[in-house]
């Protein structure tokens, strides 16, 4: 596809040379991100984070891969601290932010929000999370992670053995993902969810039409034996309208060090898209897991930021810039992977 200019609205946008041409530039931005080198690339360059749902990581991380270019970051939080509040339509705020910025990334709770947006914006808007619908830079980053997960065994991307594990439902990160995993040949899909949360149908038709084999349980330890990667998802309680109904379905599918040991094979690797909820009713992935070198979840949050530095420097065509605008770091920097 051609990048520049492009809004990146979901993963289906994507095909296999998509992919690892952003994985591509990724891996050229890891001096960058390392604080090995700075540049300034995109000096004068201004990003509008527009987070109209809570988020830490994705927002964060969008910010933080665009100052590392160079550029600046300004930032609407939450509904209520915009004029969406007061009844403006997302025509209209579109078409005056979009007048502010070179490139916005957008997060709302409604489906389909974030590609509403984009049809009035002048400039390219990149999807942070349309409710329970998709989360494509969450993905990307995800499967590059797996990727450089199975390099690091000497694998590659090829004949996957995935567990998916948690409220398939509505982690538009899981959606997103299953998406991206069919451009690859002979994945095996490991679904673990109660029956009221399993992955939408036409995902699974989408990943056996392609060939994958995908199987669906709601028995986790038996569902964990065999797979080169767990990845672990929350309970989505946001998704649901009764607050009582989500506590039922937390601490369902709890993986601690203990089950890891006996039942897991040595090098399976834990994902989770993060947060974890921590809380004594659902730690569904839990701390005593924090030493065990398989459990890769910052080496995720940390891909995070380089695989956004590449969209943007896709986007905003500057990948073969970069490094002419680099120079050494002045400061301390201490290891970050």
């Amino acid at each position: 596809m051609n990048f520049v200019g492009s809004h990146i609205l979901s993963v289906s946008q994507f095909d296999r040379d998509a992919v690892e041409q952003i994985f591509r530039v990724a891996d050229r931005m890891a001096p960058y991100a390392l604080k090995q080198r700075v540049t300034r690339v995109l000096e004068g360059a201004i990003l509008g984070n527009m987070f109209f749902e809570p988020s830490t990581r994705t927002r964060v991380s969008f910010g933080c891969a665009f100052n590392l270019l160079g550029g600046e970051v300004r930032e609407t939080t939450e509904i209520k601290a915009s004029a969406i509040a007061k009844g403006e339509s997302f025509y209209d705020t579109a078409r005056v932010l979009s007048g502010y910025s070179d490139v916005i990334v957008m997060r709302h709770e409604r489906e389909g929000s974030v590609a509403e947006f984009s049809e009035a914006s002048r400039v390219p808007v990149l999807n942070g999370g349309d409710g329970a619908n998709e989360h494509p830079s969450q993905a990307l980053l995800d499967l590059y992670t797996i990727r450089k997960e199975m390099e690091a065994q000497g694998k590659d991307m090829e004949h996957l053995r995935i567990a998916l594990i948690g409220d398939l439902k509505n982690g538009r990160a899981v959606h997103s993902l299953c998406k991206l995993l069919t451009l690859y040949s002979d994945v095996h899909f490991t679904l673990v969810s109660p029956t009221e949360l399993r992955l939408p149908g036409d995902y699974i038709e989408q990943m056996r039409s392609a060939g994958h084999k995908v199987v669906e349980t709601d028995q986790l330890l038996s569902s964990i034996a065999h797979a080169d990667i767990l990845y672990v998802t929350r309970t989505q309680e946001e998704r649901f309208s009764d607050a009582a109904e989500a506590e039922k379905y937390k601490g369902l599918f709890r993986l601690n060090q203990s089950i890891y040991t006996e039942f897991c094979e040595p090098n399976t690797v834990i994902m989770h898209p993060l947060p974890r909820d921590s809380r004594a009713e659902a730690s569904e992935l839990d701390n005593d897991m924090n030493e065990n070198p398989n459990l890769a979840i910052f080496r995720q949050t940390d891909n995070g930021v380089i695989i956004r530095m590449a969209l943007f420097a896709l986007i905003l065509d500057i990948v073969d810039q970069v490094d002419q605008h680099a120079r050494e770091v002045n400061w301390f920097t201490a290891k970050r992977f």
